[in-house]
């Protein structure tokens, strides 16, 4: 059986014709740029999110960029980031010229840890990123919680976790700015690259559409010097027809991974994801630890299962950073992630006789 780690067969064969019409019907309109697909999505995209405002953006990095740039974050600030993270978060930061502060996650859950940020606060320190890991959301309860006794940003990376929520709030609605990417394969995901920026302030949102064209709000008078990183109308009215079976490919997303986890509990070489209580997680990866990695990744190989890791170096080990100093042995929980994580196959799609492989060629190994 051959079994790749992921694969949209699934979700675009049954929406195929549906998104074939709306590519027709970009086409047909001659008009490409700001038009009345993005809005359409844009309007769509904020009540999916329980939020008042969404700015279609180029692409999640973007998105990242130009909310902390909305923030007024510049150079000689500080915005603390879990050092297990995917580069793009950082890249964001630095953009802005300001400085990643790192700091632990959990061991357990991958997300940043709420009790390592206060220490990690300074005089500098403008803003909390909270990275929603794996499609489970961090606490945001105490994320909020420290970001308000300190006066702090609260900028919210939703790109793996669209559709979670904690407690009875959706992810992308508790910072007050967030951003997310569409890359194809997220669990809403475009046919090319794409993003979005929620916030329920109305200020925040005026200064993104700014930000994101050209920084202008009247055609040809730019007010403040911005970038061109629009969402533009094909990608939006793809995205508008998934936004419709986002709930429905997230709850099966959910029944493999307890699936997953029903049958692989048992295995004491083999540490599962662990899911806060609060949190209602859409899981767009499913992530163990193994000591052996190399030894189990190469026998899945073998037997037909593709695996990723995700992601082999943290961000302060990465060459592009360097200049900050930071040595092995700097955060050593990312570290470990990072050096024992494996991503299973998880994905609308994903039938139980495959998933039953998957398991059954894992029990082996370790057998």
């Amino acid at each position: 059986m051959q079994i790749p780690f992921y694969s949209l067969a699934y979700q675009h064969q049954n929406i195929r014709q549906q998104l074939i019409e709306q590519m027709t019907l970009v086409l047909d309109s001659h008009w490409y740029i700001q038009g009345d697909q993005v809005k359409a999505f844009e309007s769509k995209f904020a009540a999916f999110c329980q939020t008042s405002h969404c700015i279609g953006i180029s692409n999640g990095l973007d998105a990242l960029h130009i909310s902390l740039r909305a923030l007024g974050i510049g150079p000689g600030d500080e915005v603390i980031v879990s050092a297990h993270c995917f580069i793009a978060c950082v890249l964001a930061i630095t953009h802005t010229g300001a400085t990643p502060i790192f700091v632990e996650p959990d061991l357990y859950t991958y997300n940043i840890d709420p009790t390592a940020i206060e220490a990690a606060i300074t005089s500098r320190t403008k803003a909390i990123m909270a990275v929603h890991m794996y499609g489970q959301p961090c606490d945001m309860e105490a994320i909020t919680g420290i970001a308000d006794k300190y006066k702090l940003w609260v900028v919210e990376d939703f790109a793996q976790a669209q559709g979670a929520k904690y407690g009875n709030k959706l992810v992308g609605s508790w910072g007050h700015i967030n951003a997310t990417s569409f890359y194809p394969v997220k669990n809403l995901g475009a046919l090319g690259d794409a993003g979005a920026i929620t916030t329920l302030d109305v200020e925040l949102a005026e200064m993104v559409h700014k930000l994101q064209n050209y920084g202008s709000s009247q055609k040809y008078y730019s007010d403040i010097q911005g970038f061109n990183t629009r969402l533009d109308e094909l990608q939006a009215a793809l995205l508008y027809v998934k936004l419709h079976y986002l709930s429905e490919w997230n709850q099966q997303r959910q029944q493999l991974a307890h699936y997953y986890i029903r049958y692989l509990a048992d295995l004491p070489s083999i540490t599962l994801p662990v899911i806060l209580p609060e949190a209602d997680t859409v899981w767009h990866l499913f992530v163990i630890k193994v000591s052996d990695r190399q030894g189990l990744q190469s026998y899945l190989t073998e037997k037909g299962i593709g695996t990723m890791i995700h992601y082999p170096v943290p961000p302060h080990l990465q060459q592009a950073y360097k200049n900050l100093g930071y040595q092995s042995g700097s955060f050593p929980v990312a570290e470990l992630i990072a050096d024992t994580c494996l991503s299973l196959p998880l994905y609308p799609g994903l039938s139980l006789e495959a998933q039953d492989y998957i398991i059954r060629n894992i029990r082996d190994y370790y057998s």
